[in-house]
């Protein structure tokens, strides 16, 4: 039976989530949703999706369509995502998972009462590298993880350019900032490589305090832009994390991890991706790491349409973890990174929040 896909958002949801969906065998995307009918009309034309609507509630409430895909700001889809799970569909969430933590606890409570399949758009883990280094990971690499360092820095607002689509982050209220956007996607990856947080230290900040556009105008952020976090997993590893999105020639996105037998380095340019992530890596008793070649089972994975060098790149990655999405829906082996997932990454986020704020170290039991 073809599953049948509606999409809110005809921004990042149509131009990456849909052709992840088409490059997914036994799924068609039926509708589209934006805001206003003539955009949702113009989309639903435009990318060749058969029906289109202007009011999500009556997309969600559609017999007719399966699996919704909310990609929209996180205050504004999260009542979106409370009622897909309510009316019996599985979901597809974006990141950050939810606005804050009372937000992300409902959907988390209403995904476990749903029996629905639920996943969340940080789809790291699904690039071949980095899924190479959770094999090697769990094959014993390392041996007892000790520690390492993460950084993921990008000029998204040194200069900042009118038409970028995502210049609404500098508005407070909506759920957004470096930590909570970048940072997700950094803690869904450390999560899934290296296990649950128990405590955390942070710093959250500010630092450019105006986004100058080349038109003269100026806008004062009203979020953070800047983060220093200290992680201890259970495992009892040690991880430096730093995120920013005002960072100067921001260098892209870097992991390095080390233990009792190996070290494992992976880098990007920019936003990991499944052509430009590289995985280096180097045992006790070496002087050197060295580049590890991603096998083709992992770059080109059965069922999938489109290959790493895919337009845009983010759509790799997504399509196989909706490959896995629609696995887990038939009963073939869970999705991921799920809701449960992403609640221990918002628990993180909280605690990093209040350590920001009262300048000490936070158990994730004490968030719950």
């Amino acid at each position: 039976m073809t599953l049948r896909i509606g999409i809110i958002s005809a921004n990042w949801g149509a131009f990456a989530h849909l052709p992840a969906w088409r490059a997914v065998p036994g799924v068609e995307v039926v509708a589209i949703c934006t805001s206003r009918r003539e955009t949702a009309e113009a989309a639903a034309q435009r990318h060749g999706i058969a029906r289109a609507f202007w009011n999500a509630e009556a997309m969600i409430a559609d017999p007719a369509i399966d699996i919704i895909d909310c990609g929209t700001r996180p205050s504004i889809r999260h009542p979106m995502v409370l009622s897909a799970l309510r009316q019996g569909k599985h979901v597809y969430n974006g990141i950050p998972f939810a606005p804050d933590l009372q937000a992300a606890r409902a959907l988390h409570d209403a995904w476990l009462q749903s029996g629905k399949v639920a996943i969340v758009d940080a789809f790291s883990q699904w690039i071949p590298a980095l899924r190479l280094a959770h094999e090697m990971i769990d094959n014993g690499f390392m041996g007892q993880p000790f520690g390492g360092s993460c950084f993921f820095n990008l000029s998204l607002f040194n200069q900042p350019h009118p038409q970028f689509p995502y210049n609404w982050f500098a508005q407070a209220g909506l759920g957004v900032s470096a930590m909570r956007n970048l940072g997700s996607h950094v803690l869904h990856l450390l999560v899934h490589l290296f296990g649950e947080v128990e405590e955390l230290v942070a710093d959250d900040s500010q630092l450019l305090s105006e986004w100058r556009f080349p038109d003269g105008n100026v806008v004062h952020p009203e979020t953070n832009d800047f983060a220093n976090v200290i992680l201890r997993h259970r495992n009892g590893m040690t991880m430096q994390l730093q995120v920013s999105w005002s960072a100067t020639v921001g260098r892209g996105w870097s992991l390095e991890a080390f233990g009792s037998k190996g070290r494992i380095t992976a880098s990007d340019p920019s936003f990991p991706t499944s052509e430009n992530t590289t995985l280096s890596a180097g045992a006790t008793g070496s002087k050197t790491v060295d580049l590890v070649e991603i096998p083709e089972r992992l770059m080109r994975p059965a069922g999938i349409a489109i290959g790493p060098d895919a337009f845009p790149q983010a759509a790799h990655p997504m399509a196989i973890s909706i490959h896995q999405m629609i696995r887990a829906i038939r009963g073939h082996g869970p999705a991921a990174p799920d809701f449960a997932q992403a609640w221990h990454v918002e628990r993180i986020l909280e605690a990093a929040r209040l350590s920001s704020r009262e300048r000490t170290w936070i158990r994730l039991d004490a968030i719950d």
